[in-house]
């Protein structure tokens, strides 16, 4: 996956659609809700169980794929999470390829449950270059349960971008992709086989630690874990804990959730190499962000690391917005 190229046309005229046939952008999500639990099921294009692997690849219209999973928790607090991202497409595309963030961005959505109680506990997308990757978000169910034990099956999404995904920008260039989990709870300790059977439909031998999967997922994607301060459970210091222990200063507390997509764009161009903290809040005064959403990024990004990996030339592969 991951042909043709993202347009704020095409984004303005479905939403324009949607408006005017009285639908909100989450239908499929809103559907669902009206009917009982039992007629509960993930859209066809989001489900995992069964998928040998989703696919970012290079092509001579996107020669330096990168590749972008971004991951959040549909749980309680967090269902505002999808809303915000849909809002703010144009806001992460924007800085990734009209500023030269990432070279030919291709980004998998996906949503986090439960899997120990909740119907749909896992929605793993397409990675995408053009308004798929907006038909991906929208048909996202926000299940809104969760088992209140401060714990989701992050592992369970964890494993399967790690085992279910080729990503060409390292399997043919030995640069790693970009992986974003959104939540506010910590993951279970085990992938336990059972779940990865019944939702992913993979036979494992043993259950796997979750220090183990993360570990693997690493070797081939950047991973950062962005707490929301305004979620249930924002600022707990046992959360913080567990995911610091895995991830070190790749934890990130987020003040505002509506910052998100500027957060995750600015991590990208970060860790490129292509701006530096200053550099990028300026590029989101040039865009028209406010000055309370320019200090909620730079506050949340104070500690990252720049240049993690050598930029490169960007050699026109940015392609146009329209």
């Amino acid at each position: 996956m991951g042909s043709g190229r993202w347009s704020t046309d095409v984004y303005d005229e479905h939403n324009r659609a949607n408006a005017a046939s009285g639908k909100s952008a989450f239908d499929y999500n809103d559907n669902l809700h009206r009917v009982g639990r039992e007629q509960w099921h993930v859209h066809e294009n989001l489900d995992p169980k069964g998928v040998r692997a989703r696919e970012s690849r290079s092509s001579s219209e996107h020669p330096n794929s990168t590749s972008i999973v971004v991951m959040f928790d549909v749980t309680g607090s967090m269902g505002e999470v999808p809303v915000t991202l849909q809002k703010k497409l144009p806001d992460l595309l924007g800085l990734l390829l009209r500023k030269g963030y990432a070279q030919d961005p291709q980004i998998m959505f996906g949503a986090i449950g439960d899997a120990t109680c909740d119907a749909i506990p896992l929605q793993v997308g397409q990675f995408e270059s053009d308004n798929r990757m907006d038909e991906n978000l929208e048909n996202i169910f926000i299940e809104g349960g969760g088992g209140g034990q401060r714990t989701e099956s992050y592992e369970l999404a964890m494993y399967f971008v790690a085992r279910h995904t080729e990503i060409d920008c390292w399997e043919k260039r030995g640069h790693k992709g970009y992986f974003f989990l959104i939540g506010d709870e910590m993951a279970y300790p085990f992938v336990k086989k059972s779940e990865v059977k019944s939702h992913i439909n993979d036979g494992l031998e043993r259950d796997i630690p979750v220090a183990e999967i993360v570990r693997e997922l690493r070797q081939r994607y950047h991973v950062y874990y962005i707490l929301p301060k305004s979620a249930s459970y924002g600022g707990d210091a046992n959360i913080l804990s567990f995911w610091r222990a895995l991830l070190g200063q790749n934890v990130l507390e987020l003040e505002d959730s509506s910052a998100v997509s500027e957060t995750i764009a600015m991590i990208v161009g970060m860790t490129e190499g292509v701006i530096d903290l200053d550099s990028g809040a300026a590029d989101l005064e040039e865009l028209g962000k406010t000055g309370k959403t320019v200090s909620v990024v730079k506050n949340t990004l104070a500690h990252v690391p720049t240049g993690m990996v050598k930029a490169k030339a960007l050699s026109g592969t940015l392609g146009s917005l329209k």
